[in-house]
């Protein structure tokens, strides 16, 4: 199938500062395709230039099978949109909203369903500046799926949400190819993109640093898993040398962190609780660690996400 969006050599300079720098990378119809990365990797301004709202200073760029600066009347009635700043009036009630933005539309969706399917029914006649944030967000997504749209472009859609509020929008997220939809979403938060996507792009810097599954690029990174625990008082030397057969040993205070690839039949995890089971050593707070997304960042570009 032809790809829903593809771009080739995409280029965005502003002044001094090189956003985007000659990426490349297609959208399959029916996936959900994300780009990842710390602030000011370049997400949003390629999501703007396939969005048709900013121009790019090189490369090819088709979404849908048009040119976003050529024929963008496509675009808006065949894609939606959640920006990464949005705003309405505060006084604006749901529905209104939904009935104003439904009249740009030649063959907007019935909205009364979007209320319903995105749970806001109950808030319809609740003005924007009373919703929460988890709110406000739902109705973003509701305003963006108007138009029925093959395509949705989400733009960090969760910052500055709470862990239920996002995992309540990550429910919706997943549920959008069985309607038939696409989707590209841009996010800072690895965890996302780790449960949400088919596949990611890594951008650090303007450039893709990593382009596949979520599962094959933490295969591929072959790091080490991590097993932590807590310990009463200073690490017996019988344990020391017990734990160091078992992995790579750090020790600060009375936390113990045992790292090791899980390329053995026996889990770490279990040889690590066997050891201290075996020499009768008493320990609390016991906790695994997997390798992930945030650690195939850590290894492509060096630095920490939150730097």
């Amino acid at each position: 199938m032809e790809p829903i969006i593809q771009v080739e050599g995409l280029h965005k300079v502003y002044g001094q500062t090189v956003a985007v720098q000659d990426i490349s990378f297609q959208v399959h119809p029916g996936e959900i395709f994300g780009m990842v990365g710390p602030n000011g990797a370049g997400k949003t301004t390629t999501i703007e230039c396939l969005e048709g709202l900013r121009k790019p200073d090189q490369g090819l760029v088709r979404v849908l099978g048009v040119d976003p600066q050529v024929d963008s009347m496509t675009l808006r009635t065949r894609a939606g949109m959640q920006l990464q700043q949005s705003n309405l009036p505060d006084r604006m009630k749901v529905w209104e909203a939904l009935d104003l933005y439904a009249s740009f539309y030649p063959r907007a969706v019935n909205w009364k369903e979007l209320l319903s399917q995105l749970g806001l029914a109950e808030k319809q006649n609740t003005p924007f500046a009373k919703l929460s944030g988890g709110q406000k967000q739902r109705l973003f997504i509701a305003l963006a799926l108007l138009p029925d749209p093959q395509l949705v472009f989400l733009d960090e859609l969760t910052t500055g949400l709470d862990p239920q509020a996002r995992h309540a929008i990550w429910d919706l997220v997943r549920d959008m190819p069985a309607r038939g939809k696409t989707v590209l979403l841009t996010t800072h938060f690895m965890e996302e993109a780790e449960r949400l996507c088919d596949r990611v792009a890594i951008l650090d810097h303007g450039r893709i640093v990593a382009l596949d599954t979520p599962s094959a690029l933490i295969h591929d990174l072959q790091a080490e898993a991590r097993v932590t625990f807590r310990l009463d008082g200073v690490l017996p030397a019988t344990l020391e040398a017990a734990l160091a057969q078992v992995g790579r040993l750090e020790v600060r205070g009375d936390l113990v962190t045992v790292h090791r690839r899980e390329d053995r039949q026996l889990p770490l995890v279990s040889e690590v609780v066997n050891t201290l089971t075996d020499l009768h050593i008493p320990f609390r707070d016991l906790r695994t660690e997997m390798p992930n997304l945030e650690d195939v960042f850590l290894n492509m570009t060096g630095r920490d996400m939150q730097e």
